[in-house]
């Protein structure tokens, strides 16, 4: 029986170690698949299957089973920071052909993810009503529990770190209210501090993350103060100049050594958005590499109506993964609308790609396409694709306060869109 003797070693060894929850990966024709295992392996059918966490496998399709993800692995799947409270709020999520989902983790498992992303704030109770209409909600207790969840189900977990109260974007990386009132030594340790010991909460509740973003979108640095403070007082970092960079990148590293301590086989992701400006793009990673920043992998946001074409796109990642070549590269924020483009956006794609659900599933196709194409990159993580309002009733129960289009159910159908059945393709 193909791989019999290898499978039977490796459940040897499990049963050595004594783990009582272990991610396994099963490669299989090229693809990957994670299982959370707690209870073991067995053979069944005299040894022609193999059941790992209550699936079975045929052995004859198994190429191997390791306990550590394989080099040429991809990550595919979404931030779905706000799936709880969908869900608690009666959000109706149905199939494309109108078949209700009862299980939504599971449903996303069929369709070939693997990995989901979740944000994490300091105090999200002292955000603005407008950003808590947004959906900042995600405190370390929200977090645990939606991490405990992800875990069990058998995919791997980004924890992206925001070290602030509310959105932590380019435009906005203020310090948390409980922290703003510290010097730049108190705050080395109190960025040291808060990493560890939320890792450590997680670690203990069986959702430790395999992936950790040290910062969201901190492409001008993070931690500048407080919102209230000038403009000009606000510790800014710019590619073009000095100002800031060893502030910066000494909160990097201090957040960094919690992760590392804590998480050591999490990999690390600093993230960018200037996904459609190369030299920027360059000039930060080459910062990264001078102050000695320890990470292990790019993670960028790209939004077409944002960052441009995929040919800017794809020319950006070759300079990378050229440059850059001993890092992998994710892209662990993206989305396209499939209804109601905004009016303010920086590129209409519209005449490529339509503003409908086909013209949204060609973006994704054409995406995909471009990803393969780049060695280095190994993730592709969709944007808010939860987001579906059909069922709520926004008169008593809503989880935001508009509606966001450019997620992977129609909002007003509840019907999954085709795009959602494409992410699979990245691998």
């Amino acid at each position: 029986m193909k791989l019999q003797k290898i499978l039977t070693a490796v459940i040897v060894a499990l049963g050595a170690l004594n783990l009582s929850a272990q991610d396994v990966f099963i490669s299989s024709g090229g693809d990957v698949t994670t299982e959370h295992i707690t209870e073991g392996m067995s053979f069944n059918y005299n040894g022609s299957k193999v059941s790992i966490a209550g699936t079975e496998y045929e052995t004859s399709a198994i190429d191997s089973i390791t306990l550590d993800a394989p080099a040429t692995m991809k990550f595919r799947g979404g931030d779905v920071s706000l799936l709880t409270r969908y869900e608690e709020n009666g959000a109706n999520y149905m199939e494309v052909n109108g078949t209700k989902i009862t299980n939504m983790l599971s449903f996303f498992k069929q369709q070939g993810w693997n990995a989901l992303r979740v944000r994490l704030f300091v105090d999200p109770s002292l955000a603005s009503s407008s950003d808590k209409g947004q959906g900042v909600c995600q405190d370390l207790s929200y977090v645990v529990a939606l991490g405990q969840r992800i875990k069990r189900a058998g995919f791997q977990f980004l924890l992206d770190f925001h070290y602030s109260d509310s959105w932590a974007d380019p435009a906005k990386q203020f310090t948390p209210s409980a922290w703003s009132s510290l010097t730049a030594n108190e705050l080395y340790t109190k960025i040291y501090d808060y990493t560890k010991e939320a890792l450590q909460q997680l670690v203990a509740a069986d959702a430790t993350p395999d992936f950790i973003q040290t910062g969201n979108e901190i492409s001008y640095g993070m931690l500048w103060g407080s919102s209230s403070a000038t403009a000009s007082s606000l510790k800014k970092c710019y590619t073009s100049s000095t100002d800031n960079w060893t502030y910066f990148t000494t909160l990097l590293k201090q957040a960094g050594k919690a992760c590392r301590e804590v998480c050591p086989k999490a990999k690390i992701i600093i993230h960018t958005e200037r996904a459609g400006q190369s030299s920027v793009l360059n000039a930060f990673y080459d910062r990264m590499k001078s102050y000695e920043v320890d990470y292990d992998i790019i993670g960028l946001s790209y939004y077409p109506y944002y960052h441009g074409t995929l040919t800017t796109l794809k020319n950006n990642l070759q300079s990378l993964s050229s440059t850059f070549s001993d890092k992998k590269i994710m892209i662990v924020e993206t989305g396209y609308y499939h209804a109601w483009q905004p009016s303010d956006v920086s590129y209409d794609l519209s005449s490529t790609y339509p503003i409908t659900a086909e013209g949204q599933k060609q973006f994704t196709d054409a995406l995909i396409e471009t990803l393969n194409s780049v060695n280095n990159v190994n993730g592709l993580f969709w944007w808010w694709p939860e987001a579906n309002e059909y069922g709520l009733n926004w008169s008593t129960k809503r989880v935001t306060d508009n509606w966001y289009n450019a997620g992977l159910w129609d909002n007003q159908t509840g019907k999954a869109l085709p795009a959602l059945y494409e992410l699979k393709r990245f691998k």
